[in-house]
């Protein structure tokens, strides 16, 4: 895959992690690892860090030092991951200002793809992007941006994801575990609920008009929009 952004700053304990380093390279991504003491130095590229990744799972004193001080450089805001471990997740509410998006680690690196796709969307050359159409709703797979009517969706990763999946597959009947399966793609903790629970804030995210384009099947599942034969 091929990136217009010049570079991107990993700040860790340099170096990078091995499954975090090899997440970008596969992703295509110009990457640096550097220390908190060396961010703002020589290692900048001529056009500024296109979005930095910081890791505060093993110094988060060091990380939470460089968001700040990344947020006072100058007026070009660069966009911010963060990855946390589920014991820090308590220390981001009253922080959420020092960046954009989080992930949590360990992270599958698919997720961590689809949200640093989503967060450089701006980077992004979007002009032949992949696009899922279906009446009034609007799926963008390069930017990970829907829309309903002209009006941005905000979703999470997952629902994004699981209307996604329903979306490229119109009129065909899933049962929960067959979603579970092909969307979180392992053995979730929660099971068959975890679907009800996204199918029901998808449909509330659609809105009255659109909330019957995740259709309910008694006794089997969920199908999206209409089958051939209701047509």
């Amino acid at each position: 895959m091929s990136n217009t952004r010049e570079s991107m700053v990993v700040v860790i304990a340099d170096p990078a992690s091995p499954e975090l380093a090899r997440t970008l390279d596969m992703a295509g991504y110009t990457w640096k690892a550097l220390a908190t003491d060396e961010a703002g130095g020589d290692h900048e590229p001529a056009g500024g860090w296109s979005g930095a990744i910081v890791d505060i799972t093993s110094d988060p004193d060091n990380g939470w030092s460089f968001l700040r001080s990344i947020r006072k450089q100058g007026d070009r805001a660069v966009p911010v991951m963060l990855l946390v471990g589920g014991g820090q997740l308590d220390d981001l509410g009253h922080r959420d200002e020092l960046f954009d998006d989080f992930c949590l680690a360990p992270f599958h690196p698919a997720e961590l793809e689809a949200r640093l796709r989503h967060l450089l969307a701006s980077d992004i050359d979007v002009h032949r992007a992949d696009l899922v159409e279906y009446g009034a709703l609007t799926l963008n797979l390069e930017t990970y941006q829907a829309s309903i009517s002209g009006r941005p969706l905000d979703m999470t990763y997952m629902e994004y994801e699981l209307l996604k999946f329903l979306a490229q597959n119109p009129g065909k009947v899933f049962t929960r575990e067959m979603l579970l399966s092909r969307v979180w793609g392992y053995e979730y903790y929660g099971g068959a609920r975890t679907v009800d629970v996204h199918v029901r804030r998808l449909r509330a995210k659609l809105g009255e008009e659109h909330a019957n384009l995740i259709q309910t099947v008694r006794s089997v599942g969920y199908r999206f929009g209409q089958s051939r034969w209701d047509s």
